[in-house]
């Protein structure tokens, strides 16, 4: 292992989380190295517009990316993109991480900003049709549907909110659920009801997504009665739940059942010198603001762990 291999911390996940993080280190003049599995910025980089971030009145998630990319790089970080990691030791004082390329680093600290995904129907035709008709992200895409009919996939707070904020865009909104009632709070559930551009289709779930070029309509089973409908719409958005990209962790840290990361207040894993941050933890509300707080907090729990480290190798050092 050369020298030039080995950091103070190593960042798994190049998104916001993963970012923030890399800014806080590297600008407290600690070795960093920033992995990523595709490009930088993650989830953030598919929001077509971010009008809540503080001190930004609006800007793209792209635009957001670059400018956090820039200034982890101007502070020295180290940023590796499109390459994932092949396997990896947290355990001990050194942690080892080895990469799609071959190269293995090591570190003191890792801290894991993998990120997550939406969860997906997995229906015939909804890969076909993934950004020509299918979304995930009301942000991202609702204003290409102004005028339109669509449909929204789910129950829970997510997606009834979401429905609403489509009405913005959209002449009508139907939302397709599984079950009789809905997951959500009671506020949430009253105002889609109240809004007269919802219409409901309960106990069903999509079954097909059809079109040729784009998305022209959904195959509706009634899960009662068995009976399939074919239901024409200019779009679906679907908000069924997110996934973590922790899977590549099974059997490290500690997990719930969900596979989120379980973080203690320091944003510390259930391995010392390990912390995580952003959208693959245990947390309620995913946001772009969610993320950089935990991973403020990791970045600068993890300093600290790496100066205490040094404090007791240099005093070893004198003593022996």
């Amino acid at each position: 292992m050369t020298e030039n291999n080995h950091f103070d911390a190593i960042i798994i996940g190049g998104g916001p989380a993963g970012m923030t993080a890399g800014i806080y280190l590297s600008r407290a003049r600690l070795k960093t190295l920033i992995i990523s599995d595709g490009v930088l910025g993650g989830q953030m980089v598919l929001t077509h517009e971010i009008a809540n971030y503080p001190g930004v009145e609006s800007i793209s998630g792209y635009q957001l990316s670059n400018i956090m990319k820039k200034q982890a790089k101007a502070f020295g970080c180290v940023i590796k993109g499109n390459t994932s990691v092949e396997s990896f030791n947290l355990e001990g004082e050194i942690k080892e991480v080895t990469l799609s390329d071959g190269n293995t680093y090591t570190a003191n600290v890792v801290i894991l900003t993998p990120g997550g995904r939406s969860r997906t129907l997995n229906m015939p035709g909804e890969a076909q049709f993934k950004g020509r008709g299918i979304s995930y992200c009301a942000t991202c895409d609702g204003d290409f549907f102004t005028g339109k009919e669509i449909v929204v996939v789910g129950g829970g707070n997510s997606a009834l909110e979401e429905a609403v904020s489509l009405t913005r865009y959209a002449t009508k909104v139907t939302i397709v659920h599984q079950f009789d009632h809905f997951q959500a709070f009671e506020y949430a559930v009253e105002e889609a009801k109240a809004n007269d551009k919802i219409n409901f289709i309960m106990e069903s779930s999509i079954v097909k997504f059809n079109g040729d070029d784009k998305l022209e309509s959904v195959e509706i089973e009634n899960l009662k009665t068995g009976e399939i409908q074919d239901f024409k719409t200019d779009g679906v958005f679907i908000f069924i739940g997110y996934v973590p990209n922790t899977e590549f962790l099974k059997g490290t840290v500690n997990m719930n059942k969900w596979n989120e990361i379980i973080v203690d207040s320091d944003m510390l894993t259930s391995i010392p010198g390990v912390y995580a941050a952003g959208d693959s933890i245990v947390k309620r509300y995913r946001q772009v603001t969610t993320a950089v707080g935990d991973a403020t907090v990791a970045a600068l729990a993890a300093s600290n762990y790496i100066h205490q480290l040094k404090t007791k190798h240099l005093h070893e050092s004198l003593t022996h």
